[in-house]
């Protein structure tokens, strides 16, 4: 039996594209699963800030953060986030930008990896992504980051702690310069088996290809062996 297929997924969880890139990686998967051979897979997320210098309570909405941030016009963030809203409708996700609370996501990416050492990253990953694009939730304040770690069956108390602490931002960081080694400037970032590299939220069927060639060639290699 071959082992896993393993994909390690840079993100931050306050990426659009990021999650668009997590559900089309669902919906490939998910095509691959009715196969004969089904391939199997390790999914594992690391940490990635798009915007590390963001304060906790960004005072402003996402249009003012853009325009701010990357100094475009309104009127073209307008556009840009309409177009990013339709595709993630196509995606089956209804994003809310007019709800949505910028912040800084170290703490979130913390929380990851507090969630990844109690078997519930992914879990987490979803709970954060739904809450910050679809719900308008904060996801940057330790008591908010508690309450929807709870939701995902993490206890509260130890959550709080680990936060409190800093536990795992040597974990973030980690995965931060994992990244800069990887030449990583941009996310999602997908790396396949440790060998391939795919940038961006492609869609369902690019996913699904390349997982059914690498798992097609592991299993080449253990009927040789």
């Amino acid at each position: 039996m071959s082992e896993p297929i393993s994909i390690d997924i840079w993100s931050d969880i306050a990426c659009p594209w990021c999650y668009i890139g997590k559900r089309n990686l669902e919906a490939g998967l998910a095509s691959t699963a009715g196969d004969p051979d089904a391939p199997q897979v390790e999914i594992t997320f690391h940490s990635f800030e798009l915007s590390p210098d963001t304060p906790v309570d960004f005072d402003g909405d996402e249009l003012d953060f853009l325009a701010g941030h990357k100094g475009m016009a309104r009127e073209q963030v307008e556009q840009m986030l309409s177009h990013v809203t339709k595709v993630a409708a196509g995606a089956g996700l209804q994003y809310r930008f007019d709800l949505l609370q910028h912040t800084n996501t170290v703490k979130a990416h913390e929380l990851l990896h507090f969630a990844k050492a109690k078997g519930l990253q992914h879990e987490m990953e979803e709970r954060l992504m739904s809450a910050y694009f679809t719900e308008g939730k904060h996801v940057g304040r330790v008591d908010d980051l508690v309450a929807l770690a709870v939701e995902v069956g993490l206890d509260a108390d130890e959550t709080r702690s680990a936060l409190e602490s800093a536990e795992y931002l040597d974990a973030v960081r980690a995965d931060q310069a994992q990244a800069r080694a990887y030449g990583i400037n941009g996310v999602p970032f997908f790396v396949i088996d440790g060998q391939y590299g795919v940038s961006g939220a492609q869609p369902p069927e690019a996913f699904e290809n390349v997982i059914r060639d690498i798992w097609a060639q592991k299993q080449g290699v253990a009927a040789e062996a």
